[in-house]
């Protein structure tokens, strides 16, 4: 790309413009999680029965809640999924042994309030309680080993200050990619689960080739301040960090527009993902390398030393 063949942008001097937008990110997806009272588990992890159904002509959510809550099924939800005529009906009721029973008895609820021939029930799902707990609990066990096979790998790959600031990078990524899933009042499924794992992969990948880079630099320019190898990092690499980021965002946009309601969730997070892992690996990694170099002390040359002070002073 040409257009940022001799890039020369001053990164590292707009970190704490980045701090704040970081930090209005991260509280606006926190405030978000608490007022909707956490995070919206799907059937997957909290058990119960999905149905999802496509009707001929216009109905209401609302016609469809009250036909079922006067059938007696309660703790349901109703709502709009990709047409205005087709609907996902949640419920936390499930029937031991497989959902072919209500099934039924919804079908029959449906026949009778809108008529036989009025609507099509495009799929079914059922967990059970006890799968949906176990789950959950293995889609924890699976962000948790992430991390920790992450931090195996960077802790070989590079020193361990590299390391932390990646660690500080990727965590700064979830919290957002959480906070945008609340906010869009995205479903947690199995997809979703799948996605945030995409996006601390995609974030780290990005980060370690700027840190490479980063760690050739140190060995080519020993004179230059520590401030400014890290700017000229992020420029050398930052032809390539669009080109990706461009073609990504490219593929994802047209999976939401012409892919379907079933996956336009998940691409909707993976865009996201991209987006906040582009932003971080330039203004929170190297910023965050820059912060933890500052703060160990660790130098063991007189070459870094002077960096460090140099850096501090262009600060």
């Amino acid at each position: 790309m040409r257009l940022f063949s001799k890039a020369d942008y001053r990164f590292l001097q707009k970190r704490r413009t980045a701090y704040v937008v970081s930090g209005v990110l991260v509280t606006l997806g926190i405030l978000s999680i608490a007022v909707h009272g956490g995070l919206n588990y799907g059937v997957d992890f909290t058990g119960g029965t999905l149905f999802q159904v496509r009707f001929d002509g216009d109905v209401e959510a609302s016609d469809i809640r009250s036909a079922l809550g006067a059938a007696g099924l309660t703790n349901l939800q109703v709502q709009n999924f990709g047409g205005a005529s087709e609907f996902l009906i949640r419920m936390a009721e499930f029937i031991e042994g497989g959902d072919r029973q209500l099934a039924e008895r919804v079908d029959q609820i449906l026949n009778d309030r809108f008529g036989a021939d009025s609507y099509t029930v495009v799929r079914t799902e059922a967990v059970g309680p006890k799968v949906g707990g176990e789950l959950r609990q293995r889609a924890i066990g699976a962000v948790l080993i992430a991390f920790m096979l992450t931090l195996i790998y960077l802790g070989f790959r590079f020193e361990w200050r590299f390391g932390l600031a990646a660690i500080i990078a990727t965590f700064h990524d979830i919290i957002i990619a959480f906070g945008v899933i609340s906010i869009f009042n995205i479903e947690i499924s199995l997809p979703t689960v799948a996605a945030i794992l995409t996006i601390i992969g995609y974030s780290l990948n990005d980060t370690i080739v700027i840190f490479d880079r980063i760690r050739e630099n140190l060995k080519k320019h020993r004179r230059l301040p520590y401030m400014e190898i890290l700017n000229l990092s992020i420029n050398e690499t930052l032809p390539r960090t669009v080109m990706t980021s461009g073609t990504t965002l490219a593929v994802l946009l047209a999976l939401a527009v012409f892919g379907g309601a079933v996956i336009r969730e998940f691409t909707i997070v993976l865009m996201a993902g991209v987006i906040i892992g582009t932003y971080s690996s330039i203004f929170v990694a190297s910023p965050a390398l820059l912060e933890v170099e500052r703060r160990s002390g660790g130098v063991r040359s007189k070459t870094d030393r002077r960096k460090i002070a140099a850096a501090r002073a262009d600060g």
